[in-house]
């Protein structure tokens, strides 16, 4: 299985739908909170093309986006492949 990342706010509603929509699925991820940690927030934007909002979820080197993309493959039938690839 591809590793999981995701850069995270606590106030996110929109991070804690991606992180239960990956347990849900029983998807092991990382987290980065960039909220506590402020400097990584630059290394996300840097791997996100410059998108500041989280959450910003990256599987293996894809770099899927926010919840809404996550959701979007997750209903396509799509986020299992890339999540084995």
């Amino acid at each position: 299985m591809q590793p999981v990342l995701l850069y995270t706010t606590p106030i996110c509603g929109y991070c804690a739908a991606a992180k239960r929509l990956l347990t849900a699925k029983g998807v092991s991820f990382s987290e980065v909170n960039v909220m506590a940690q402020p400097a990584r927030r630059s290394e996300m934007m840097q791997k996100a093309n410059g998108r500041h909002t989280v959450p910003q979820i990256f599987i293996g080197e894809t770099h899927v986006g926010g919840y809404d993309d996550l959701n979007a493959l997750e209903r396509a039938g799509k986020l299992d492949a890339l999540l084995a690839a």
